[in-house]
């Protein structure tokens, strides 16, 4: 399991560096990608990381134009950050390129073992994140 998690993350340093970006900084734009504005609370839950970590992450990519932040319209003391332009065109190549090497790796096996370890990692990735994991106390937000 360690290599498969070490390989991965090479892989993602690797694919981040060539566009002059921290994996943790993909990461980022994967995940305001998908789920669209967030506040910076949510940002940092959802890339596992504390506020102040995120806050630093976004001032970078703030900086290269990739996102911006803007005030909460409905709590004006908040503010969510949301890709720009920029930030989704280059956050696109980088979730196909992700998709390519996944399905690379995962299309030699027959479609039924393909999806019963998919279905298993879906499954443990949860489990890992799940309270009774101890991952809210890692990340002090429990």
């Amino acid at each position: 399991m360690r290599q498969v998690v070490r390989i991965q993350a090479l892989r993602d340093r690797v694919r981040a560096a060539t566009r002059g970006l921290t994996a943790a900084a993909a990461h980022a734009l994967e995940v305001l990608a998908e789920q669209g504005p967030l506040s910076l609370s949510a940002l940092a839950a959802a890339l596992f990381v504390d506020r102040s970590t995120a806050c630093r992450t976004v001032g970078l990519l703030e900086d290269r134009g990739l996102l911006v932040r803007r005030a909460d319209e409905h709590d004006g003391r908040a503010i969510r950050v949301e890709l720009t332009a920029a930030g989704r065109a280059l956050e696109a190549p980088l979730r196909a390129e992700a998709l390519r090497d996944a399905d690379a790796a995962l299309g030699t096996l027959p479609a039924a073992e393909r999806e019963a370890g998919l279905a298993f990692l879906r499954h443990l990735a949860d489990a890992a994140a799940s309270p009774a994991s101890g991952a809210d106390r890692l990340l002090d937000r429990g």
